[in-house]
């Protein structure tokens, strides 16, 4: 991304993420890392690394943000990254 493509979130408090890709490439390595402390047999742990390892992959995927907005289709990516 060449810089930043909107000037604001137009939500109150939620700043434009500078750098989403790299922000969530690291939320969800150290979710899935913390996952690893769950039993394997245990429903939040499966569903939960079901879902991070969903977005995880589009993440790594997909270099636009507004077509990582839609297949995340979370909101926007600030708030993907506060969730």
């Amino acid at each position: 991304m060449a810089g930043v493509l909107k000037k604001t979130t137009g939500l109150v408090g939620l700043a434009v993420a500078q750098n989403p890709h790299e922000r969530l490439r690291i939320l969800y390595t150290k979710i899935l890392t913390t996952l690893q402390t769950i039993p394997k047999d245990s429903a939040y742990r499966k569903y939960t690394e079901q879902i991070v390892n969903d977005r995880f992959s589009a993440v790594k995927t997909e270099s636009n943000i507004e077509k990582l907005e839609e297949k995340i289709n979370c909101g926007q990516i600030e708030e993907v990254i506060v969730q």
